[in-house]
């Protein structure tokens, strides 16, 4: 048997987890989309990261907000990358409450 795959582009894996953020219920939902969308070998968009935030404050999960930004600053491959997410989701953080774990612990920054 020979199955066909195509290999799914940026802006597909951006509309289905956009897709999938959107249609989130319980924080279950949420963190599966979570591990599975961060467990790809790229940085998900700040539209797909967006959905994310979107869902994690409409199912009132707080922590897993503030975990987003951790997963996003584990993905990038320098702290550049990582500032320009910041500054792209930065008026979404602030509309929604969400704070960063360096300014909650500022002790712990590495």
């Amino acid at each position: 048997m020979r199955s066909e795959h195509s290999e799914e582009s940026f802006e597909e894996f951006s509309a289905r987890y956009e897709k999938e953020f959107d249609g989130v219920q319980d924080v279950f939902e949420l963190q599966r989309n979570l591990n599975n969308a961060f467990a790809y070998d790229l940085v998900p968009s700040p539209s797909v990261l967006s959905a994310a935030l979107r869902a994690a404050r409409r199912v009132n999960d707080f922590p897993t907000a503030v975990r987003v930004f951790e997963g996003i600053k584990a993905k990038v491959e320098n702290t550049g990358q990582y500032q320009q997410y910041l500054d792209e989701l930065k008026p979404l953080r602030e509309e929604l409450g969400i704070a960063l774990k360096e300014d909650l612990y500022p002790e712990e920054t590495n």
